[in-house]
């Protein structure tokens, strides 16, 4: 049953006050309505119409759910508070959308046809640069050339690279800035900041909770499969014991370095 009163995820009676202020519509506790069903319903609706909530939320057209900002807000409001970024779970699936479900249910997967309008939005992209940034920042890192994508170390990297190896659902969130840079034009960002990790990892050691994940997810998020296989030289030269290495055929990569030796 349904309760008379009005649900906010529901459209179906709003041409009728199209010349009056809009009632805000409430679903007291005491209906029994399916909120769950009016949600699925709702974007099915929406799917039809074929809007595109992530292209909205980068024009500043819509707010972000549940945290309930739009991008400008986001990008003044939350570069630096690294203990809000740790925390919130949310953000993450507005600011780096995929073709995927994510935990947010609130958030929505991009559709193929607003992806090749993303790729011509010169204004979306310009602040989902600003996005990668801001995540840049939280781990402690800093983009030095945006038409390369090169990154290196912030000045204080020490303090967040600890965050990132206690803390390591950040792996999950970095393969998804990771493939969502892939999907909306913005490739050649991809190489450098998995090229950094392996550094980080493999070299020079600072980054140890990150290692699975730069091997098995960074690496093989990248699209271009030249800058790819580079990844995996790369990895294979500095991955010890090599006998171990499992990303790359060792045949081929172990002729390759002694070829150069």
């Amino acid at each position: 049953m349904e309760s008379d009163d009005e649900c906010e995820l529901d459209s179906t009676w709003e041409d009728e006050y199209e010349h009056k202020t809009p009632r805000k519509k409430v679903l007291h506790r005491r209906s029994c309505r399916n909120m769950n069903a009016a949600k699925e319903m709702q974007d099915f609706r929406h799917s039809c119409r074929g809007r595109f909530y992530n292209l909205d939320f980068y024009n500043g057209r819509i707010k972000s759910s549940h945290d309930d900002v739009y991008i400008d807000e986001f990008h003044q409001q939350w570069w630096g508070e690294y203990e809000k970024l740790e925390i919130v779970l949310t953000y993450i699936h507005w600011l780096f959308p995929l073709q995927e479900k994510g935990r947010n249910l609130r958030a929505h997967e991009l559709t193929k046809k607003e992806i090749k309008c993303f790729h011509k939005d010169k204004q979306a992209k310009s602040k989902l640069v600003k996005s990668y940034k801001l995540m840049l920042d939280f781990y402690g890192i800093c983009l030095v050339d945006e038409s390369t994508g090169d990154v290196e170390r912030a000045p204080n990297w020490k303090d967040r690279f600890r965050n990132l190896n206690r803390y390591s659902h950040n792996n999950l969130r970095i393969t998804r800035i990771l493939k969502c840079l892939g999907t909306l034009g913005l490739k050649h960002y991809q190489a450098p900041l998995v090229k950094f990790f392996l550094h980080e990892t493999l070299v020079v050691g600072h980054l140890q909770s990150l290692k699975q994940s730069v091997l098995d997810y960074f690496m093989f998020a990248v699209l271009d499969k030249s800058e790819r296989r580079e990844l995996v030289r790369f990895a294979f030269k500095h991955f010890k014991p090599q006998e171990q290495f499992v990303w790359g055929p060792k045949k081929i990569l172990s002729d390759e370095v002694h070829s150069k030796s």
